[in-house]
Parts: C-alpha cells; sequence; structure tokens
C-alpha cells in the first residue's frame, strides 16, 4: 500500500500544482506562486478543514514519509541548480551598483528582521531556543531574494537585456549567496551542542569540506565537463558522476551537522562556469525537478502550514507586524542604494521591487528553520503568509511603476 498512497499523493499534488500555476499565469503571476499556494491548498488550511476525511485518506500522517523523501531529493536537485545558475559575471561594468544594492538589501531588512525576532522571542520562539539564533534565523529569512523567481519575472517582463533587469539580477545572485551563508552560521549556531559534533569540529570541518571542493573537486568536475561534449553515452556517464558528487557533498554538510542543501548549492557553485557544460547538465535535471519533485516541496510545505493559527489572539497584529517590516526593509533598501547609486527614483523603486520578491527562496529557509526547531508552526505560518505576500504583489507593483511603455521604449542596454 506505501507505493499505492504515494502514487495518489503524487498526481494530486501534480494535477493541483498544475491547475493553479496555469491559473496565476493568466492572471500576470509567475506559475510558482500558484503552486506554492496549490500546496498550502492541500494542507489543513483548506483540505484539511473542507474534507478532513479526503486529507486523511490521502495525507494521514504516518504516510508522509516517502513523499516528504522525494520533495527532499527534489529541493537538493534544485539548490544544485540554484548554485550551478549563480553567475557573478553579470555584474560586469556595475559591480559596484550591484554590490551596494545588494549590501543595503540584505543589511536593512537583516536588521529589522533581527529587532523583530527579539520582539518576538518571549512568545512565538519554541521552548530552549535561545534569542541570538532565534533573532539571527529572523534575519536571514526577512533578508532573502528568490533568484529563481525574479529570473523568470525578469525575462517575462521583457527586462532581461535592459539595465534594470540586469541589476537586479545580479542583485539577487549576491543576495542569495549572502543570505545562504548567513543561514549556514545560524543553523551551525543552533545546532551547536546538540549536533554530531563539537561547535569547534563542526567549524573546521566545514572550512575543510568548502576547500576541499574548491581546490579538490572543481578541478575533477572542469575534467569531467569534456564529457558533455561528446555522445549521448559519455554525458550520461558524466551526469551520472554530477549527481554523485551532489549527493556526497549534501551527505557532507548533513553529517557535519549543517543542512544537506549546503552541500548541494556548493556542488553547484564549484561546477564549471563553461555554458556548454552548465546548459547539458540543467537541461537533463531542471524539467524533472521543476514540473515534478518541486510541487512535492510545496505539498509538503503546505501539510506543515496551518493558517488557522494565525488567527489567534494577537497573531494577526504580528502578521501585519512581519509584513509591513519585511516589505518596507527590503524595499526600502534596495530603492534607497539603488538611488545613491545614479539611478533615478523610478528605476530605483523598481529594483525594490524586484528584490522583494522572496517565493520558492523563502520557504526553503522557513523549512529549514521549522525542521531545525529554530521557529514554531505559528510563526512557519505568519511567514509563509508573508512570502506569499511579497512575492504576489511583485508584478502588479512592477507593472505600476515601471509600465510597459517604458520597457519598450529602452533599447537592449547600452549605456
Amino acid at each position: 500500500m506505501v507505493i499505492g498512497t504515494l502514487l495518489a499523493q503524487v498526481i494530486v499534488v501534480l494535477l493541483a500544482a498544475r491547475l493553479l500555476g496555469a491559473a496565476f499565469r493568466r492572471i500576470h503571476q509567475p506559475r510558482v506562486v500558484g503552486e506554492m499556494v496549490a500546496g498550502i491548498l492541500l494542507g489543513p488550511s483548506l483540505l484539511g478543514w473542507a474534507a478532513p476525511e479526503v486529507s486523511r485518506a490521502l495525507f494521514a500522517p504516518d504516510t508522509l514519509g516517502p513523499l516528504n523523501a522525494l520533495s527532499q531529493v527534489g529541493l537538493l536537485l534544485f539548490m544544485f541548480l540554484l548554485g550551478l545558475g549563480m553567475d557573478l559575471r553579470l555584474l560586469g561594468s556595475r559591480a559596484r551598483a550591484a554590490v551596494s544594492i545588494s549590501l543595503a538589501s540584505m543589511a536593512v531588512p537583516f536588521a529589522l528582521g533581527v529587532a523583530v525576532g527579539m520582539y518576538l522571542h518571549p512568545t512565538l520562539a519554541p521552548p530552549g531556543v535561545g534569542l541570538t539564533g532565534f533573532a539571527l534565523f529572523m534575519g536571514a529569512a526577512m533578508s532573502v531574494t528568490a533568484f529563481p523567481v525574479l529570473a523568470r519575472i525578469v525575462e517575462e517582463r521583457g527586462l532581461l537585456h535592459t539595465r534594470l533587469g540586469t541589476l537586479a539580477l545580479a542583485c539577487a545572485a549576491l543576495d542569495d549567496v549572502i543570505a545562504w551563508c548567513i543561514l549556514a552560521a545560524v543553523v551551525a549556531l543552533v545546532r551547536a551542542g546538540a549536533g554530531p559534533l563539537p561547535p569547534w569540529a563542526m567549524l573546521a570541518g566545514a572550512a575543510a569540506f568548502v576547500a576541499a571542493m574548491v581546490f579538490g573537486v572543481r578541478p575533477l568536475l572542469a575534467r569531467l565537463a569534456t564529457r558533455f561534449r561528446g555522445d549521448g553515452h559519455g554525458q550520461r556517464d558524466a551526469l551520472g558522476m554530477v549527481l554523485l558528487v551532489v549527493l556526497a557533498a549534501a551527505w557532507t554538510t548533513e553529517a557535519l551537522g549543517l543542512h544537506a542543501l549546503f552541500g548541494a548549492f556548493l556542488a553547484g557553485v564549484v561546477m564549471p562556469r563553461d555554458r556548454t557544460v552548465a546548459d547539458a547538465v540543467a537541461g537533463r535535471l531542471e524539467d524533472a525537478t521543476v514540473v515534478l519533485l518541486l510541487p512535492l516541496f510545496f505539498a509538503f510545505t503546505g501539510l506543515r502550514t496551518h493558517i488557522a493559527l494565525v488567527q489567534a489572539p494577537g497573531l494577526m497584529g504580528i502578521l501585519a507586524l512581519v509584513i509591513v517590516v519585511a516589505v518596507a526593509g527590503k524595499f526600502g533598501g534596495a530603492a534607497l542604494a539603488a538611488r545613491r547609486a545614479g539611478m533615478d527614483w523610478r528605476e530605483s523603486a523598481a529594483i525594490g521591487v524586484l528584490m522583494n520578491t522572496r517565493g520558492l527562496m523563502e520557504l526553503v529557509i522557513l523549512n529549514v528553520g521549522l525542521e531545525i526547531g529554530v521557529i514554531s508552526p505559528a510563526l512557519f505560518a505568519i511567514m509563509v503568509v508573508m512570502a506569499l505576500v511579497s512575492t504576489v504583489m511583485t508584478t502588479p507593483l512592477l507593472e505600476w511603476i515601471y509600465p510597459p511603455r517604458l520597457i519598450r521604449a529602452e533599447a537592449p542596454d547600452s549605456r
């Protein structure tokens, strides 16, 4: 019955994800937003409330192990693809502006998130979680930008070859790298003393792992890359080796007491920057990951999200506070830094709107926080709603601030 239950769960999840993804595309939202909503609706927030018998039959807690395992494999592959897609050469001649905007769009929401974390710690932190780890996690969660969702919006809006689009992509790429470094430090701090290794061994092991990946694995992958230019058999053999590297890297960071996602992400970062190789690897993995496995992650996130928890006394006010602080910090920090870098107010505001896109990356960070026990289910639900609100508002605000006529008037970036 295990395989039958798993297949039924996958069918329902994929059907809901495809239907809602298509529906959200029709209202000019990225498909991933619809898939995120589909995951939440399949959980206790709607299905468990409206049809509890159906929910128990499909998603009984004791049947979710295989679904969770599949979703985690999909998430590992996605993090690898995200690292593979990180190309800081996007900075080009705008490196100084991109770095200043990226740092401001991280520092301001991070500081505000830490302040909110200090305020919420007495009421919403799980028992035994210290103030420092909780506040730092809130800072990291507030400051992330969803590079994949932003890239899709930039492409769909025709901004890909404009100054605004390339600068936003460069800033988002830097943001994600910084956010994952911060999150790794937070995880190490929270798990210190409770993980398989003492804190000093965890830090030393992490440093040795990064050095081994950069100076040992990277040259090996560069030699392996030549096989991707060969025939089908050679490419399949090379892809098998790449997947082994990804899984081994993920296992190593998990064994060190960090999280498997960091190893998968670093495996993508150290892959050769040869576009032929990157495109060949991404082309073979991306469709199955995005179409099949990531919706399972959204569904599992939805099964962890109980929107009714937000309706508890006082939590609606906290939800409003979190949304306002998250949006104001990300938008304000990025927009003001863009203005200082010489962009006009309209372009600066558009940069702020784009950098406020949180989407999938926020859900990844929140799931890590819930898994390591640094946030409570109620705060998890609040932050999931914030991620949805901040992502959904991106497209309409961008159309209002930077309408299509301005995009059409701007020739491919020559400034």
